[in-house]
């Protein structure tokens, strides 16, 4: 059986939770370390408390990197890339960074831009993924099959809402629970930073898509998950838009489509993508919903890694949802 060691940088957020959480009931990870240097020494379960009892692992401000095979990045935007510029990491050990700090593809890294559903043949043999945002992914879900078939012909429309979890685990005004709960927001209308990356995963399907991508991100009153509704004028119908989407994730892991409108407990505790269409006139309407830390983030980043080491990319993935 493939042993793989883990460790983790930035091991005090609510990714490095959810991630730790995947990695002890892996069956093929040890996590070697849990890197934060607030929390060193500490038991890893005085900040993951959910964690109790799974767990005797303590926070260690070192980077033990001879113990280990894999690395996840963990830390906030822009720490990445300091961590990386002022670390010798070998090249012998992966990296997935969850970040937004190596998602933009560029001549000065080699970071592959890691959504399964996109790249699963580049992720396999790659050494260096950047996890995708979680807007990013439940957006890009949502348009892959159209962009694959040249059919993004006009602008696309996205309102999309999110968890307080989405925000980080550091308390700010709009993440506070008196603020928070029943209450509801929108933040960086046409301006969020996924953009960039969506536009990115668009043209490599549809070279020389320039059309807008009008987003408007929701703050929601809840703790996770994303529901995302997208539309945009399509010529197919009902029938021939159902059939692009099931041939396009004929053989996705975690994506599927589905006949009856969803709703976003189905996705919450799980890796998986839920994609649901109606067609109202000359548009087709997309809903897309995912967690935001599993396959918007942790779980997407062990499917990752399942496939840069060769394993079956479900292993460790088999999230029942709250479902209620």
């Amino acid at each position: 059986m493939i042993r793989i060691k883990a460790g983790v940088i930035g091991g005090a957020g609510y990714t490095a939770g959810e991630l730790l959480r995947i990695l002890i009931n892996h069956p093929n990870v040890e996590i070697k370390f849990v890197n934060s240097s607030s929390n060193a020494g500490n038991p890893v379960t005085d900040v993951h408390s959910g964690l109790i009892g799974e767990t005797n692992l303590v926070f260690t401000p070192e980077f033990p990197f001879g113990d280990v095979d894999v690395l996840f990045l963990c830390s906030a935007h822009g720490d990445s890339k300091k961590f990386m510029d002022t670390n010798a990491v070998p090249a012998s050990i992966k990296i997935v960074d969850l970040s937004t700090d190596y998602r933009a593809k560029s001549p000065t890294h080699d970071f592959v831009y890691g959504l399964p559903e996109l790249n699963r043949d580049e992720i396999r043999t790659a050494t260096r993924i950047a996890n995708p945002g979680c807007f990013a992914t439940a957006i890009q879900l949502a348009l892959f099959p159209l962009a694959a078939a040249g059919l993004l012909t006009d602008e696309v429309h996205v309102n999309a809402i999110t968890g307080s979890t989405g925000a980080g685990v550091k308390p700010s005004d709009t993440s506070h629970f008196s603020w928070r709960n029943n209450n509801i927001s929108i933040y960086k209308p046409f301006g969020h930073q996924h953009l960039e990356e969506i536009g990115q995963s668009l043209r490599q399907l549809q070279a020389g898509f320039n059309k807008a991508v009008n987003f408007i991100p929701v703050r929601g009153n809840f703790a996770r998950g994303i529901y995302a509704t997208v539309y945009t004028k399509c010529s197919l119908n009902l029938e021939e838009a159902k059939r692009l989407y099931l041939d396009f994730y004929k053989d996705a892991a975690f994506t599927f489509v589905v006949d009856k409108n969803p709703d976003m407990k189905q996705v919450v505790n799980t890796n998986k993508g839920i994609v649901y269409l109606e067609k109202h006139g000359d548009k087709l309407l997309i809903v897309s919903m995912i967690d935001n830390l599993l396959k918007g983030a942790s779980g997407q980043a062990v499917q990752n890694m399942n496939l840069m080491f060769g394993l079956d990319e479900k292993t460790g993935l088999g999230l029942k949802s709250i479902g209620f």
